[in-house]
């Protein structure tokens, strides 16, 4: 049997602040196996989105890591070597939340699609010029060749994501990393560049660690959802589950405080209390003060992830009827 393309073993993460070392991420056990899209979902400062930087080690200086990052069987290269650069230009591309932070804005376009494949891979400018702007073309976006020449400033952020997804796949990754790619955009942009995402990873045959708060999003574009609080993996299951058969309490909280089609005027159930940070994490279950379900040992004893239902959850009294979220 062959080992998941991407798996985090134990993983955690600190970072220094003011001297002081605080935790960020707990402990992550997560897999993503090849031709799979997995969902990273949960409110902000959950750990999400540093989980996906920690994968390409883009932490911040002087991070300190727990457990292992695997790719395809074999530890991620260490910071800062010839390796690690290799593995980002040909492995792992990654698509970030806001476009214009991660483009340069002194360069045009063509340079930046082209500089990897003529930097790492060594293909001659012509033919990587001819490729990026079959790329471009295929995310949608027309005048390819104009839009070469363009900066940054002259497209719109719909269109610099879709700059930011040709770029991805012009590595030729195995694994996509998408960390909110559509968080700054309107609601009709947001299907688009969704639908480009999902129809490119098909073609491709690519994984993909989707991070997102949209939940419902999550459950439509992806095999798989997991589920994170306080810098914890609290419950992870089939997308197709996520409605009804979900067994952790933060994962139906979740789901009860979004807002419905058709509920116009409803009141939204809102988790009561305040999210935690991972470093105020004690003893026991990080969800415990706001969890309408907790009982006195929730909050003496943090529970391990175990399997409940159709997937596994971190929780001392799963849920296990099915119940329409």
């Amino acid at each position: 049997m062959s080992a998941p393309l991407l798996s985090l073993e134990g993983f955690g993460l600190d970072l220094c602040v003011d001297g002081d070392y605080r935790t960020v991420i707990h402990t992550v056990d997560l897999s993503v196996e090849r031709g799979q899209a997995v969902g990273l979902v949960g409110e902000s400062g959950s750990g999400k989105s540093m989980t996906a930087r920690s994968v390409l080690r883009l932490t911040p200086r002087g991070a300190r890591t727990r457990g292992a990052v695997l790719f395809d069987g074999v530890p991620v290269p260490e910071p800062d070597t010839p390796a690690l650069r290799t593995f980002r230009s040909t492995e792992i591309a990654m698509i970030f939340q806001d476009p214009r932070a991660h483009i340069n804005p002194v360069r045009s376009i063509g340079d930046f699609l082209t500089e990897g494949l003529v930097n790492a891979r060594g293909v001659p400018r012509k033919p990587a010029e001819a490729k990026v702007v079959g790329l471009l073309r295929e995310v949608g976006i027309a005048d390819a060749e104009r839009r070469m020449r363009q900066h940054p400033h002259e497209l719109s952020g719909g269109l610099l994501q879709r700059v930011m997804i040709a770029a991805a796949l012009a590595a030729e990754p195995k694994l996509l990393l998408a960390d909110e790619p559509t968080t700054a955009l309107d609601v009709t942009t947001q299907a688009e560049v969704m639908a480009i995402i999902d129809e490119a990873r098909a073609e491709r045959g690519l994984a993909m660690l989707f991070i997102t708060h949209d939940l419902e999003l999550a459950a439509a574009v992806c095999d798989r959802v997991a589920v994170m609080y306080a810098g914890l993996l609290v419950e992870e299951l089939p997308a197709d589950a996520l409605h009804g058969r979900s067994a952790h309490p933060y994962t139906r909280a979740l789901l009860a405080s979004r807002p419905g089609i058709g509920e116009r005027g409803a009141t939204l159930r809102a988790i009561p209390g305040r999210p935690l940070s991972a470093f105020e994490v004690d003893a026991g279950c990080a969800f415990a003060p706001r969890c309408p379900q907790a009982q006195e040992i929730c909050h003496s004893r943090q529970p391990s992830r175990e399997l409940a239902g159709e997937g596994s959850a971190a929780c001392l009294f799963p849920v296990t009827e099915d119940s329409n979220v």
